[in-house]
């Protein structure tokens, strides 16, 4: 088998922060095993669907290309990978933990006799793949055995995708053998989300906050800590049950999985329901008058004390620093 062949969800508006991310996952494999990490995806005549790729380069990208793809269908999908997989041989084939992965890549893993390994948060030696169960509270190992590809998808923000320049990769086009009888189904309108006011899972520096606060009428002090920094204002479940927050800014396992340059946890006990949304940022930050809460196990650094003094504090001092 030949390389690492790295998928990228099919849109319209370029290359996702979540496929960087599965793209670093498939360099951490490669520094494993030695195998070269090829990129894969489905696009338009002309369009360049590998161009906004940061980091260092795949060794070569395969556009798959075709009038039946025009607009996702899981037949098609399928047919149009498994195609394109028995064509390249890849010992591993990484999809990002999406909805359209989730929709029709366990289908395709089961062409080749697999099983798809979902959600891998983490990869070590062996290679071995670590996922997490029943919301965080276990952890699982597995170990690919057999002689055909291993299909995994890769949990957001579990990785941190590569910056720098792009630079340049060989890209050849890929046309599969379909017909319009293979689709059985029919693409509807395309889902359009609520419009929201914050994409947490772009941002760069979040501040969240915690049931430490203790009442809305004390959010002020975070805000005015997170308009200092330039950060989005995240949340922990409680600050938005509670209705002080809109739910679209909660961080969390039932929330959104963030991997931000900084996550300041403001009054942030820690609990792993949390830990799973955000433990992937880059440098995690926390403030809290217990010193034995769980967010200091996963902080870069801790400030043990008083969030109604702290948080004062240090907004002046990052406003005086800027």
């Amino acid at each position: 088998m030949s390389c690492i062949l790295v998928v990228e969800e099919a849109r319209r508006d370029g290359s996702t922060r979540v496929f960087q991310e599965t793209l670093a996952a498939g360099r951490r494999l490669a520094e494993l095993t030695g195998l070269a990490v090829e990129a894969a995806g489905v696009g338009e005549p002309g369009r360049n669907i590998f161009a906004q790729i940061t980091g260092a380069q795949p060794a070569a990208g395969h556009a798959i290309r075709h009038e039946l793809l025009a607009a996702y269908t899981a037949d098609g999908y399928t047919l149009a990978f498994e195609q394109l997989i028995r064509r390249l041989e890849p010992r591993y084939v990484l999809f990002p933990h999406s909805y359209q992965a989730r929709d029709f890549v366990p289908g395709l893993a089961a062409r080749f006799g697999q099983a798809l390994i979902g959600d891998v948060t983490a990869i070590g030696e062996g290679p071995t793949f670590a996922r997490q169960l029943y919301q965080g509270r276990m952890h699982a190992t597995y170990r690919h055995a057999g002689g055909g590809p291993c299909f995994l998808s890769i949990q957001n923000g579990a990785f941190r995708a590569d910056e720098g320049a792009g630079g340049t990769m060989p890209v050849s086009e890929f046309t599969p053998a379909l017909e319009p009888a293979q689709i059985r189904t029919r693409p509807g309108t395309p889902f359009r989300e609520t419009a929201q006011t914050v994409d947490l899972s772009s941002a760069q520096r979040i501040v969240g906050v915690g049931r430490g606060i203790k009442d809305a009428e004390k959010l002020p002090l975070v805000e005015d800590l997170a308009g200092a920094l330039g950060a989005e204002l995240g949340a922990s479940r409680p600050i938005c049950d509670n209705g002080w927050l809109p739910m679209e800014r909660q961080v969390g396992s039932s929330g959104q999985t963030v991997a931000p340059k900084l996550y300041l946890a403001v009054g942030i006990s820690g609990a792993i329901q949390h830990l799973v949304g955000m433990k992937g940022s880059q440098c995690i930050v926390a403030i809290n008058k217990d010193p034995d809460a769980p967010i200091f196990e996963v902080a870069d650094y801790g400030i043990v004390g008083d969030l109604f003094e702290v948080v004062p504090a240090l907004t002046e001092a990052v406003k005086a620093a800027r």
